[in-house]
């Protein structure tokens, strides 16, 4: 049955051969897993066919339409236990004194073994006790109790406590295009990398370590080199406020990825349109701001730029002297548009609005125009396709 899950994994485009296959054959065949455990078989299939992170999330649409199909040869420990034994019907205040005298320094391999013998073991529901798995007491089975070390099975966390958690993992569908989070950003954001090694020599250089220990007749001598860091210098306008608070999550999380991603970045805000001044906090954005000209000055011209916006206000706010809302601009938005795209060698905008509502706003078409067409939708494929973009 395990030649679908191949099937389907070739179906949606992830690179996977038959020298994967036959690992994950082999693994199952000498007992790295169990055939029949739903997370055991997951992880491994996904470490043994998937070697690109990118393609995580298609995994999971292929092992989703696998685990339909074939779930009746799966065991889920969890549906093993009547829902019922999981109910919390009991209500029971735990002070700091009850607490302390509640001890448990087991090792985690010895608290799972036991967890596996009460499943075999136990025949009712319990509550409010300190041995079998239930609601309400002291044992390092069930939820709603309290142990310093337990294994929470139903229910919801609430002192934060638990070595596991052993709930039934549901697979679902996830979209390419769909939403965005924090790890496949950083995924596409790497696209734009220029690594260079820098600074402090404090990572182990392994090929070097192994070749003049080799030179001196097997004394080992450990040889240092300094991190690979990306030296892409990013810069990031963030349109923040009116429509742009439907999208705060998106943002958020794009505004993560890129610092944990980038070490050379900096960021200011604007709202609705750029004009002559900008700000990084939004609270003192009226005495405490950047001006653009200082801004274009202060940043050379091989710095990407990226603007993230919905681009939706009307026209007049870029193409009119006075057309901000905000206050009186000068100079239509338009203006300072094209001047910080003629001083910046590579710009791209991201737009979190869908691509398909595009063509209805004028804002938009303009903006994209100004920008050479060079705007992107805001999802995994338009963050890959404008990092391309930046590193041409």
């Amino acid at each position: 049955m395990f030649i679908n899950l191949f099937h389907s994994l070739k179906n949606l485009g992830v690179p996977v051969s038959m020298k994967e296959y036959l690992d994950l054959l082999s693994g199952l065949n000498k007992g790295v897993c169990s055939k029949n455990n739903t997370t055991e078989f997951y992880n491994f299939a996904k470490m043994a066919l998937i070697k690109d992170e990118k393609y995580f999330d298609r995994f999971d649409i292929a092992f989703s339409n696998f685990y339909v199909d074939n779930q009746k040869f799966f065991i889920n420990e969890n549906d093993r236990l009547p829902k019922s034994w999981l109910e919390d019907k009991l209500k029971k205040i735990f002070s700091e004194k009850m607490k302390n005298k509640i001890f448990n320094n087991k090792d985690f391999d010895k608290i799972l073994e036991e967890f596996k013998k009460k499943i075999e073991e136990q025949k009712k529901r319990h509550q409010g006790g300190n041995k079998w798995i239930g609601t309400g007491g002291t044992s390092m089975y069930g939820n709603s109790g309290y142990n310093p070390r337990g294994i929470r099975v139903g229910g919801v966390s609430k002192n934060r406590s638990a070595i596991k958690v052993w709930e039934k993992r549901d697979f679902e569908n996830l979209d390419h295009d769909a939403d965005i989070n924090n790890r496949n950003i950083g995924i596409a954001l790497r696209r734009l990398r220029k690594l260079a090694r820098e600074g402090t020599a404090d990572e182990l250089d392994i090929d070097d370590t192994i070749k003049i220990t080799a030179k001196n007749a097997g004394l080992l001598e450990i040889k240092l080199r300094p991190q690979r860091i990306n030296k892409v210098r990013i810069l990031i306008l963030f349109d923040v406020g009116g429509s742009m608070d439907d999208h705060t999550r998106k943002t958020e999380e794009l505004f993560s990825a890129a610092r944990s991603e980038f070490k050379s970045l900096d960021y200011f805000y604007f709202h609705n349109c750029i004009y002559e001044k900008l700000w990084k906090d939004n609270r003192r954005r009226h005495t405490n701001y950047l001006l653009t000209e200082e801004l274009i000055r202060t940043y050379n011209k091989n710095t990407k730029l990226i603007v993230v916006g919905d681009a939706l206000m009307s026209p007049y706010e870029i193409s009119y002297p006075g057309g901000s809302i905000e206050h009186w601009n000068d100079k239509p938005g338009s203006y300072w548009v094209k001047k910080i795209i003629q001083h910046f060698n590579k710009c791209i905008w991201l737009n979190p609005e869908n691509i398909n509502n595009w063509n209805y706003s004028e804002s938009t078409k303009i903006l994209k125009s100004l920008f050479e067409d060079k705007m992107y939708q805001m999802n995994i494929k338009g963050i890959e396709n404008g990092m391309r973009e930046l590193s041409k």
